[in-house]
């Protein structure tokens, strides 16, 4: 791990930076850097079979799985057998509302916030009207995007089976109490499924520390390349039965993973947790706090409105300019090679929380391979744009 951050080094991994852009769009999907590329075009031209231990190309696709399940296990503080790969991770968080319904009756009961990525909030809505379960739902404080252990307190009952929490809101950065959430949860009796795909490009993680049965994140939010993973203690997977084809295996964590895997995509995960493991988490999260302030007393001094104001969160902003269309900011800043995007982000609850309808504000979200310079691009954007410079679609 090293011990001081140096972004021009992390930088220089980055193939996508040399077009010049500044990317601020982290939140939606990072840029990869070129161990993870390489990683995934060299599984792709070696031999690969369907897994198993009798021919080269069987070993290389079972220890690529492995060796996957191994690496996001020590990022995620989990264990690898308990460790589930999907297309993403809204479809194993659909998979998981489907299987665990099957164990609800009419009247039990799920709690869902609206703090969350509609991800993790309407595969639950539909489960739980799929049998007759009932949603209830725990709000968050708009003036300072805080979403309390007393909020989600106050919708629990004997009833509650399951409550689906952010461990980081997507939209506005706010990281709410988990394990406090966590833990009332598991006092009334009902599991935890803990949205993670935000917070584990920006902070280090443990799922058992978090207290979540469940926790859910994106490779391709924290560098690298587009799948899901759940995790979850592999004793609480064995008592569940997914709707599965008959021959494929009852094993777990396999019998929740429908088809064949995407090997390189798995090869190209485990090279972008290692990559991570060189800079250190906390290296990490001070480089983008540091350039979070920074955006921040700028825009203090700036006529817009910043909905990011939880005492814990990640380096994302969400902001608004008044009468002004943050899908014009937007348009402004792209024309300018800065790349912060605007919209709900399918934070859409959250959104309409904020009195922001369903079109959002401008998001500012930070990556480890932003620098000061690309800081001082967005700031100049924004200084103009609100100055009302003039530009192609840059208007009201």
């Amino acid at each position: 791990m090293v011990t001081q951050y140096d972004v021009q080094v992390v930088r220089d991994h980055f193939p996508a930076l040399k077009a010049g852009y500044a990317h601020f769009d982290g939140p939606g999907g990072s840029q990869v850097p070129d161990v993870v590329a390489d990683a995934v075009a060299r599984t792709l031209l070696s031999p690969l079979a369907n897994r198993g231990r009798v021919t080269a190309a069987e070993r290389a696709a079972d220890d690529i799985v492995a060796g996957a399940r191994e690496a996001v296990a020590g990022l995620l503080g989990a264990d690898p057998r308990g460790i589930v790969f999907g297309r993403s991770m809204t479809q194993l968080t659909y998979d998981m509302s489907r299987t665990l319904a099957a164990t609800w009756s009419p009247g039990d009961e799920v709690v869902v916030t609206r703090l969350d990525h509609d991800a993790n909030i309407r595969p639950w809505v539909q489960a739980a009207e799929a049998v007759g379960a009932v949603v209830r739902w725990a709000d968050f404080d708009p003036a300072t995007g805080e979403l309390s252990a007393e909020d989600v307190a106050a919708v629990l009952s004997p009833r509650t089976r399951l409550v689906a929490v952010t461990a980081a809101s997507n939209l506005i950065g706010t990281c709410p109490p988990v394990r406090a959430i966590t833990d009332l949860a598991h006092e009334a009796g009902a599991l935890t499924y803990v949205d993670g795909v935000h917070h584990t490009a920006h902070a280090p993680v443990h799922v058992t520390t978090l207290g979540a049965d469940f926790y859910a994140c994106s490779p391709y939010k924290f560098l690298g390349p587009h799948c899901g993973v759940l995790a979850a203690d592999p004793a609480l997977l064995e008592g569940l039965r997914p709707q599965k084809l008959l021959p494929s295996t009852d094993a777990v964590p396999e019998r929740f993973e429908l088809g064949t895997l995407p090997y390189e995509l798995l090869a190209g995960t485990t090279a972008a947790v290692e990559f991570l493991a060189t800079l250190g988490m906390p290296a990490i999260a001070g480089h983008e706090d540091r350039l979070r302030v920074r955006i921040e007393e700028c825009l203090a001094g700036l006529p817009v409105t910043v909905y990011s104001r939880a005492a814990h969160r990640t380096p994302t902003l969400l902001v608004s300019f008044g009468d002004r269309s943050p899908a014009n900011a937007y348009a402004f800043l792209a024309e300018r090679g800065v790349n912060a995007p605007a919209g709900s982000f399918y934070a859409i609850e959250a959104s309409r929380r904020l009195g922001l309808g369903d079109s959002g504000a401008l998001r500012i979200g930070l990556a480890p391979y932003v620098d000061d310079s690309d800081v001082d691009r967005l700031l100049d954007g924004l200084r103009s744009f609100v100055s009302g410079a003039s530009a192609n679609s840059g208007g009201r």
